[in-house]
């Protein structure tokens, strides 16, 4: 199905929330790596979600300023805004959840981040764009809190039939 071009490298891109209950969006750029003309794809093998505060040291939970839940996807179409689970634009999604009231309640994000062990497990982007989209309940004060994507990632050649159901379906997908 895919013949690999590279090993596994690692794109990032951070979002910082500043205002509760706003999305705040992002965008990684693939076009140098997918190719339509050569049917060169991106294969995305995992993605991660570092929760941090204002400052790299500083705490998240403190840039939430209480009990909060913060959530952040990664698509490969331009939603302009959260999306359900099914949506098949939805690379990855990661969630924060913060109870400061010892409440203890808990809202679990089970979307696979993770795509497989091996090399040829993963999934594989057509498009020159992946947007990143993330929103919190609550920002305490002057804070921020900010979220790094890690999207571990190599380059593969896709087979004409392959390459064009991938594209279609992509398609599909903006309807």
């Amino acid at each position: 199905m895919a013949t690999k071009k590279t090993s596994m490298f690692t794109l990032t891109e951070r979002v910082s929330i500043t205002a509760a209950g706003t999305p705040t969006f992002a965008t990684i750029d693939l076009g140098s790596y997918v190719d339509v003309g050569d049917r060169q794809a991106l294969q995305v093998h995992s993605v991660d979600f570092i929760w941090q505060g204002t400052s790299g040291s500083s705490s998240a939970t403190l840039a939430m300023g209480g009990s909060a839940y913060a959530i952040c996807q990664v698509t490969d179409l331009n939603r302009g805004d959260l999306v359900f689970a099914n949506d098949r634009a939805l690379v990855a999604s990661g969630a924060l959840n913060y109870d400061n009231d010892a409440f203890l309640t808990n809202d679990t994000d089970l979307y696979p981040d993770n795509f497989g062990k091996g090399s040829d497990d993963g999934r594989y982007i057509v498009n020159d764009q992946l947007y990143v989209v993330a929103e919190s309940t609550a920002i305490g004060g002057s804070q921020a809190l900010n979220v790094t994507v890690r999207v571990n990632a190599s380059i593969v050649t896709l087979g004409a039939k392959d390459f064009m159901a991938i594209a279609i379906q992509s398609t599909a997908a903006d309807n």
